[in-house]
């Protein structure tokens, strides 16, 4: 029985198995764009909706660079209570940024006096500070900045980010520091839901306190009139640029326009640190993807609750066979403008018949959404009738179901076996006394 129960469970994990890799999830779809494109990553995402419109290489593992700061805002920011409560600037933090080779952006000039930790976010994204980032990272970690890793690798794991490691607060560069553009995406939006975060993403010039002289400056061009020059893009709303001769140029950008939100994350565009001017390539990118998605993209209602897309059989149902599924909600997505109907297929994920009773509203399955035979979105199919249960077909089915269920066929020829065996044994019995009685008679 053993070995039995041993191979039901080998055949039970391969069919699972097999059951995973030939199922189809709704996934991200990549819409026909004429951009030109630099980075060697690319994802575009409207936040309205949350699909993917464009995706490049977004699940291979790059260097962020000073992206890093997106997830040290949302480990200082989900420890703080209060933004008003004052860190001291010290001396050894500052010394620590410089030996390491990085560089301060104000956050140094104030040595021996305190920084609330609204300032020293503004100066983390802004001019991206190693010096504000390091000044966080050792408060938070009591001295230790290898704990405040470990809570953002902790975060990065919270956040399903399975191709995200962080060796450092800054995103100085380090083999084993790397994400994704689709990790950075699943980052931003957690950051999104901070306190003030995409506030300080869409300001360019901030002073600490009322007396100071010389503000910290953005170095994202695309939301910067003043210095952004030609990278200047009306519409951009933040978030982060970065660079390093390893990591390349590269862009967290979102971007609003007549009620669409759209996000585009570009990393490993060319960058050359010998050279005195570099093009910003991943901010010319961001801003024609921006452009081509205003432009050509739209939202639309394929099908809405009351669109029929299938029958489902049912069964122990007193005078019905089958009941009609229609979409739980209005199906609402981004796609190209003029499509076609015929581009639009919706298959259920499921025709197993379903047993009554059913009430009118009841999930049945989920259905997949196809664009030119790519899936893009899955929908709930849902009842579009209440359907009784009949309680002879019910029990009848019961029993029948009983009947042949292997455990009861199981059990019945285990019983079979028995009265073989117990058969057996008694006409052997019987003949071994007949025999003993016959030798009692011959004596």
């Amino acid at each position: 029985m053993k070995r039995i129960f041993r191979w039901i469970s080998v055949i039970t994990a391969m069919v699972v198995l097999f059951a995973c890799f030939g199922s189809t999830p709704a996934g991200a779809l990549s819409f026909d764009c004429d951009v030109e494109q630099y980075s060697d990553s690319l994802l575009m995402v409207n936040l309205d909706t949350g699909m993917e419109v464009y995706a490049k290489e977004a699940d291979t593992r790059r260097y962020p660079s000073s992206l890093t700061k997106i997830m040290t805002y949302i480990v200082a920011a989900e420890h703080f209570d209060d933004f008003d409560t004052k860190i001291p600037i010290k001396q050894t933090c500052i010394d620590s940024v410089l030996e390491q080779g990085m560089s301060c952006t104000g956050v140094d000039w104030y040595v021996g006096d305190s920084l609330t930790v609204e300032n020293l976010l503004y100066a983390l994204m802004l001019p991206t500070g190693d010096d504000a980032a390091m000044v966080l990272a050792d408060y938070i970690g009591d001295g230790n900045i290898q704990t405040f890793v470990d809570k953002m690798n902790a975060k990065a794991e919270e956040l399903e980010c399975s191709d995200t490691h962080f060796t450092n607060p800054f995103g100085s560069h380090d083999e084993n520091h790397y994400t994704t553009a689709r990790d950075l995406y699943k980052i931003t939006k957690q950051a999104m839901g901070l306190p003030l975060f995409s506030k300080i993403c869409n300001t360019n010039t901030y002073y600490a306190k009322e007396k100071d002289e010389v503000p910290f400056i953005t170095s994202n061009m695309l939301i910067d009139p003043a210095r952004g020059g030609d990278y200047y893009y009306v519409y951009a709303t933040g978030v982060k640029n970065g660079t390093s001769q390893q990591a390349g140029r590269c862009l967290v950008s979102n971007a609003v326009y007549d009620g669409y939100s759209y996000m585009c994350i570009a990393l490993h565009a060319p960058y050359d640190a010998s050279k005195e001017e570099n093009e910003q390539y991943c901010m010319i990118e961001a801003a024609d993807m921006f452009r081509w998605a205003f432009l050509n993209l739209s939202f639309v209602t394929p099908v809405t609750k009351d669109t029929p897309i299938c029958e489902q059989k049912v069964d122990h149902a007193w005078d019905t066979k089958s009941i009609l599924l229609v979409p739980q909600t209005d199906c609402n997505v981004i796609l190209p403008q003029g499509y076609s109907e015929g581009d639009i297929r919706i298959t259920p994920d499921s025709t197993d018949p379903v047993s009554a009773p059913i009430k009118k509203g009841d999930i049945i399955t989920t259905a997949t959404v196809y664009y030119k035979n790519e899936p893009f979105t899955q929908i709930n199919l849902v009842s579009n009738d209440d359907v009784n249960v009949s309680p002879i077909l019910y029990t009848t089915d019961a029993i029948r179901g009983v009947l042949t269920s292997p455990w009861f066929l199981m059990a019945v020829g285990l019983v079979v076996i028995l009265f073989i065996i117990y058969v057996s044994v008694s006409s052997s019995y019987a003949k071994k006394r007949k025999r003993e009685n016959k030798k009692n008679r011959i004596k």
